[in-house]
């Protein structure tokens, strides 16, 4: 059985670029204030997803994994 990660979007850094729906759009959806938020908040661990939050232009999106709360993306440093 592989990881589950739990997905958060910070929405006060959000700013709707929409790379994130792009990227994994079964995993991402804008609201009516172009805001981002995960489709589901506990997912399969999965590279779409992954890359989304590699690629949001301000980091807004968070990984961690579900049960220890280990940093997936941004890495600890």
């Amino acid at each position: 059985m592989g990881d589950r990660w739990v997905v958060e979007v910070d929405r006060g850094v959000c700013i709707g670029s929409g790379m994130c729906v792009n990227h994994a759009p079964e995993g991402f959806a804008l609201d009516s204030a172009r805001q981002s938020h995960p489709r589901d908040p506990e997912t399969d661990a999965n590279e779409p997803v992954l890359t989304a939050a590699e690629g949001c232009p301000v980091e807004a999106i968070l990984i961690t994994l579900a049960g220890s709360g280990e940093a997936v993306f941004p890495p600890e440093e």
